[in-house]
């Protein structure tokens, strides 16, 4: 299959998923596409627009990415606004945000010196305890087994020579467990929505999980229905506000890497797209809430300008900008 149709397909899949998402919860379609402005107006240098943005959409939702309020703390640093900034970390706080995380943030350091600090220290205990409350913590300890047993199976992976070599393993050792644990997110989706930030308080262990599950082997990958089957429930879930668009993104790309023996790219993380997929690309990017490359790209040329950290979508797997190649390269 082409990227260009299978794509178009999965575009067409998210729009399948918009209307039975929407009936059960909150749409988060529009909080994905307010960042992806906030994102066009920080490109733009307008800082401060971008601050009312945030704040406006801090009051419109009941969760909020943790992310968010940390980009809206940097802006408010940034301009100097440390009242608003020590506003954004207390909500952050109560959203998960370590006091170790923001004190060892040199971005912040300042605040120290700040009359609010101490009265912040004070708080943190109350403010976290909001976070801990929230949090499915059954879930979460399940959540991060699975993440150990995926970690135990996918290390020797890196001690065979060779790629055929580390193929073999990968179908035979490393796939039963995947296996079994896909399964168990399909149930997991199904009772409770997706083990992410909003429901466990960790973005990290289940995304890994899928990624993992996308990377076995080429050939794996052409008769896997594992995936296939969860990914309608993923796209639900971003909708949901339990996936974070940019999470998905690299579980996606891992999917249309692999499967394609690294000829073709979804986001351009794993494999660099050519000019005949970044159309195609944009339009991904736009159905599931991320912004433009062309914006991400200025928002690298921000972060060098600025020190502030966007929490780009892809930095894990691209530093800088995401670059295109030319096709048949």
């Amino acid at each position: 299959m082409s990227i260009k149709k299978y794509i178009s397909l999965a575009i067409a899949g998210l729009g399948l998923c918009q209307v039975t998402a929407a009936q059960t919860s909150t749409d988060y379609t529009k909080y994905h596409n307010e960042v992806v402005h906030a994102g066009e107006i920080i490109a733009a240098e307008k800082y401060a627009e971008a601050i009312l943005i945030f704040e406006k959409l801090f009051q419109s939702y009941q969760y909020v990415f943790l992310k968010d309020y940390k980009i809206a703390a940097q802006l408010a640093m940034f301009l100097k606004d440390e009242n608003k900034t020590l506003y954004f970390i207390r909500l952050g706080i109560s959203d998960g945000w370590t006091m170790d995380e923001i004190v060892k943030d040199p971005f912040f350091k300042p605040l120290q010196k700040n009359p609010g600090w101490n009265s912040l220290t004070l708080q943190y205990d109350s403010l976290h305890k909001k976070y801990s409350e929230r949090i499915n913590q059954s879930l979460r300890a399940e959540t991060e087994a699975m993440f150990k047993r995926d970690q135990k199976l996918d290390l020797p992976y890196y001690l065979r020579y060779g790629q055929k070599a580390k193929e073999r393993y990968a179908i035979r050792k490393f796939a039963p467990n995947s296996e079994r644990q896909m399964k168990r997110l399909d149930g997991i989706l199904s009772v409770y929505g997706y083990p992410g930030e909003k429901i466990i308080g960790n973005d990290y262990w289940a995304s890994t999980i899928l990624a993992h599950h996308n990377s076995i082997a080429p050939d794996y990958q052409k008769t896997d229905t594992l995936y296939p089957m969860l990914r309608p429930k993923l796209l639900m879930a971003i909708q949901r506000g339990e996936l974070a668009p940019w999470d998905f993104a690299i579980i996606e790309d891992w999917y249309v890497a692999v499967k394609s023996t690294h000829k073709q790219s979804a986001f351009g993380y794993i494999e660099k797209l050519n000019q005949e997929e970044l159309e195609q690309s944009e339009k991904l990017r736009k159905s599931i809430g991320l912004c433009s490359i062309t914006t991400r790209n200025k928002l690298v040329d921000i972060q060098k300008k600025t020190g502030m950290n966007l929490y780009l979508d892809g930095a894990q797997w691209v530093e800088g900008d995401i670059i295109l190649v030319k096709n048949g390269n």
